[in-house]
């Protein structure tokens, strides 16, 4: 029975949601509060994880407390190890956390702040938030088994070739789009490269200390890595004005060979000694900034600049993309609202650390709001900084020139206004020489997060510290994922080999960890070394690729995932995944469409290949190129991403097809329908579902560590190990 207290504080929750919803919906021409975005997003969170959430959890997946997960029965204390779910949900949401919360929404707010926030919110309580959930639970049942591996023997040979091959595309060209933003944020600025440098011998002390020193202590070792965190972060900017300052001054190629460098060491490592506490320790300044940023906006109560939808929805000419609202808003923002990035890492590293099924309702569908409302703070920072310089910020230098006049100029011919004082003025509040065509969305988020902090603490001669602080908490964001990505990447590799070579499959054999972590670490290492030397921009080239195969990846998970609740016996609650999967293949299916046909060749990669080359034949050089070589690597790069494009599109619609016929066979004929579950094992493990322990799991707790066995030792080290 639910108490009439529990009603009266859900009833409020939706009205405060609901009026929320409202004001952002339906105010036209008036001031609006960023604060009626906060609540909207956060009251919509808080209902859908109490109710739907656990109705998945209960009623679709029927998940199993009492059945032993492959952190317990495989800990071999390198890729499996049973990991506390405080600190696990912390590796979770900093290993999916990467650059699509932040860049995407900042991105798409040149429709206007609407269109992208429903997205956001309404994406990821439907979509997103189910495909991490129950990916992760179907990997965790199956061994910690690869997405694509999944698929291969559940739906079948033909549509699990496919899979296994688009998603290990599809990963490499994330985790160059990942590197490349790194790589913009952290170039020729020492501040930045110093502190994101100090946290690796800062999380491998915690590794040791939680392993060796102190082991499962860890609110202790928290403490003392925030409070080195915080250091490392003053420390950069007493670093950038030393005499140290150019050994960290990096410039774009020396910064890709550093993160190749890095991303193949993060691979090999035992998960316990960088990647978990690294993750982990960022954590704490990933939910710290976005919470002191709803925080602020809710005191400062900054106004919504941003047209709620602009003109640009409709004709689809905008300066920043081109393209319509439909279907381009869904691929511009993927990660925050549904993010097949997602289902590799919940797929690969956490069901391997894992201690319960029960526990994939926190870290699964938890962690996805908690990336969501990274996303919706993304949209608040791009939509509350004045149009003209949101613009001016965002358009390539072919649209605004490389003189505060020229901007000035082309912003009105956009229709808004910022004149050359203001443009000038605003870089140099943040002590930068121009933020003219500072494309790729971070900069642009570092100057709407310096606008609500500098309010708060520190007033104007603070904004440009705050905006320093932004730029190095956004690399530090995306590199997280970046490492883990790695990672799982190598699983997939080796998942795919082993096909060929047994001994591939064992991800604990050395020698085809090393081989294949350096094939995927060069793989996104020439993408990103193409990227960085782009005429067009890596970015602007490459996100559109990102967006297209993150939610190809998407469609890929959640028709695994509706496979496999259809062949479980789920069938009436196959909804839950294929109504998503719908919408997804619709959306992205048509944007691949147009990027590869479109004859824009702002829009269509084969024309924006045709224009160059027909350029080239007449020996000109077309901005902003600026010799034949550029030309060529123009023409070189749009070919590989158009056909990159239409060969992804190709795979996921076998995939999808072969489930269809996989789905449709298990229908007519369920007692002949095959799984591949491992078998049940009974846990020794005692650890709490959510982030909270019940007063019922305290008492479990009590009972097994009092009782005197070497199992009950075990199982109240489950709780607490690292």
């Amino acid at each position: 029975m639910i108490s009439p207290r529990t009603i009266l504080i859900w009833s409020a929750v939706a009205i405060v949601a609901a009026i929320g919803w409202a004001m952002l919906a339906l105010s036209r021409g008036e001031d609006v509060s960023a604060a009626w975005m906060v609540a909207a997003a956060l009251g919509s969170y808080a209902i859908a994880y109490r109710f739907y959430s656990r109705f998945i959890l209960t009623k679709v997946l029927r998940a199993d407390k009492t059945r032993a997960t492959p952190a317990e029965r495989l800990n071999d204390g390198v890729d499996f190890h049973p990991t506390d779910r405080r600190v696990l949900l912390g590796h979770h949401f900093a290993a999916i956390a990467g650059a699509g919360p932040l860049v995407g929404p900042v991105l798409a707010a040149q429709m206007g702040y609407l269109p992208g926030t429903i997205w956001i919110i309404v994406g990821v309580i439907l979509a997103g938030a189910v495909q991490d959930m129950v990916t992760l639970f179907f990997s965790t049942r199956r061994d910690g088994k690869s997405l694509g591996q999944m698929a291969r023997e559940e739906i079948g040979p033909i549509g699990g070739a496919a899979a296994l091959l688009s998603v290990f595309i599809i990963m490499i060209i994330l985790l160059a789009v990942l590197a490349l933003i790194v790589v913009n944020a952290l170039a020729e600025s020492p501040w930045g490269a110093f502190s994101i440098a100090m946290t690796v011998p800062i999380a491998l002390g915690m590794g040791f200390y939680l392993r060796v020193l102190r082991p499962g202590r860890v609110t202790e070792v928290s403490l003392i890595g925030v409070v080195l965190l915080l250091l490392a972060i003053v420390s950069g900017n007493w670093v950038a004005e030393s005499s140290w300052a150019g050994a960290f001054t990096l410039d774009h190629s020396t910064l890709v060979l550093w993160l190749v460098a890095y991303g193949f060491i993060a691979s090999v490592l035992p998960v316990w000694m960088l990647l978990a506490p690294r993750d982990y320790l960022s954590t704490f300044m990933k939910i710290g900034t976005i919470g002191l940023l709803a925080v602020g906006v809710v005191f400062t109560l900054p106004t919504l600049k941003m047209d709620a939808v602009t003109d640009f929805a409709g004709r689809g000419d905008g300066p920043v993309f081109a393209g319509s609202l439909f279907p381009f808003v869904f691929i511009t923002i993927a990660c925050g609202a549904l993010s097949g990035f997602h289902a590799l890492i919940s797929s690969g590293t956490t069901p391997k650390m894992i201690e319960k099924e029960t526990q994939v309702r926190m870290i699964g569908y938890g962690s996805m709001l908690m990336e969501s409302f990274v996303a919706v703070m993304a949209m608040v920072a791009a939509s509350i900084i004045d149009p003209g310089l949101y613009f001016a910020m965002n358009a390539p230098p072919g649209v605004v020139g490389g003189t505060v006049q020229s901007a000035s100029d082309a912003i009105a011919g956009l229709g808004y206004t910022i004149s050359p004082d203001q443009l000038a003025a605003a870089a140099k509040a943040v002590e930068e020489h121009s933020l003219l065509s500072r494309t790729g969305g971070a900069p642009t988020l570092a100057v709407g997060v310096s606008e609500i902090f500098s309010d708060v603490i520190g007033g104007h001669s603070m904004k440009a510290f705050w905006y320093h602080f932004a730029i190095m908490f956004e690399a530090l964001f995306i590199l997280t994922a970046l490492d883990a990505g790695t990672r799982v990447g190598r699983f997939m590799l080796q998942d795919m080999l082993g096909n060929l070579y047994k001994p591939f499959r064992d991800v604990g054999w050395k020698p085809g960890a090393w081989i294949a972590s350096a094939i995927v670490v060069a793989l996104w290492g020439y993408f990103l070394w193409v990227g960085v030397h782009d005429p067009l921009g890596g970015v602007n080239q490459l996100f559109p690729v990102f967006g297209i195969a993150n939610q190809l990846l998407a469609a890929v998970a959640l028709a695994v995932c509706t496979t496999l609740l259809i062949k479980s016996g789920r069938l009436k609650w196959a909804w839950v995944t294929a109504i998503p999967l719908v919408w997804d293949t619709v959306v992205t299916l048509t944007a691949s469409w147009q990027k590869v046909f479109s004859d824009d060749p702002r829009v269509g990669f084969f024309s924006q290949r045709d224009r160059y080359q027909d350029a080239i034949d007449a020996g000109k050089v077309l901005p902003p190129a600026k010799n034949m070589d550029e030309m060529h690597t123009v023409v070189t790069n749009s070919t590989v991403d158009g056909v990159l494009s239409a060969l992804l599109a190709v795979l996921v619609i076998i995939v999808i097809a072969d489930a269809t016929r996989t789905c449709v066979r298990a229908i007519r004929n369920p007692d002949a329908t095959r799984l591949h579950e491992a078998p049940y094992v009974k846990s020794q493990i005692v650890a709490p579902d959510g982030l909270i322990a019940t007063h019922e799991e305290k008492r479990e707790l009590a009972a097994a560590a009092a009782a005197p066995t070497a199992e009950s030792g075990r199982a109240t080290q489950g709780d607490r190990s690292p």
